[in-house]
């Protein structure tokens, strides 16, 4: 199975097992298997590759480990294919994190190009589910009307952006913002010394910037929604740095990536 590597590149001896996932992910490939599709059951999968049935096994696992399959047990088990979450996507890009010098300010000067862009290209696919769940969130990250603490309400503030997010018919864009929101709630940490009165102050302008976006998105209104926006995350960046707001690395073990995933943040879309 192994294959002579090209002239002037390293050679890199993998494991068996390494071989059969990558071989593995060809066969996902060259059958165009959608998630939900079923792999050829072990037996099959060892006849076809010459190995033994640990060495499938542990294939199949590398693969659940990367969120590429989902693996069940019994007469009828085997690998299905999965869509990979963003959960297990950040699990691994936290690990990248982990040695990397990335601020608050290097997220947000990503964030300041994205999300108005991303904001306005949902406004034309957001739907009356979408507005409800807007107005929702910002009735939970309001200081005035929400019953969650101080913590919960900056999340919440990040679940207004991933509505809008998944009415955006842009994958890359929507992923991309995703992605950086989902960094925003499971890694942003704020100064110990940080005053309520601070959060306070910030949910109350996020919510205010997050009505007149919905205001402008229910009248259809692209542009004004992309300044909003721009203007939003000029200010939300200027908070976060004033309430001591910083990007908290650490490494995710294996076993971690096959915890469940953390419940879903609340959706205008099924």
């Amino acid at each position: 199975m192994a294959t002579k590597p090209p002239a002037g590149k390293p050679i890199k001896t993998l494991k068996r097992p390494d071989l059969v996932a990558q071989e593995i992910k060809r066969l996902i490939t060259e059958k165009n298997l959608s998630p939900g599709d079923r792999l050829p059951r072990e037996v099959e999968l060892q006849a076809q590759f010459g190995v033994s049935k640990g060495t499938i096994r542990e294939a199949l696992k590398s693969l659940e480990v990367q969120g590429l399959v989902t693996i069940s047990t019994g007469p009828s088990g085997g690998g299905t294919i999965a869509e990979v979450p963003l959960d297990r996507t950040l699990q691994f890009l936290q690990n990248y994190l982990f040695f990397q010098d990335v601020t608050i300010d290097n997220i947000y000067a990503v964030r300041q190009f994205l999300e108005p862009e991303l904001a306005a290209g949902a406004v034309p696919h957001l739907t009356d589910a979408d507005f409800e769940a807007l107005e929702h969130s910002i009735a939970c990250c309001d200081p005035h009307s929400s019953s969650e603490d101080l913590l919960a309400q900056r999340r919440e503030d990040v679940n207004f952006h991933d509505i809008l997010a998944a009415a955006n018919p842009n994958p890359f864009l929507r992923f991309t913002c995703e992605l950086i929101n989902e960094m925003l709630r499971q890694l942003i940490v704020y100064g110990n010394r940080t005053p309520k009165s601070e959060h306070r102050r910030f949910g109350e302008t996020n919510a205010q910037f997050h009505r007149e976006i919905v205001q402008a998105a229910r009248a259809r209104d692209a542009a004004l929604v992309r300044d909003l926006m721009a203007r939003h995350m000029l200010d939300a960046a200027s908070s976060v740095k004033r309430m001591k707001g910083r990007i908290q690395g650490r490494l995710i073990l294996d076993a971690e990536t096959l915890r469940g995933p953390r419940a879903a943040p609340l959706r205008g879309r099924p």
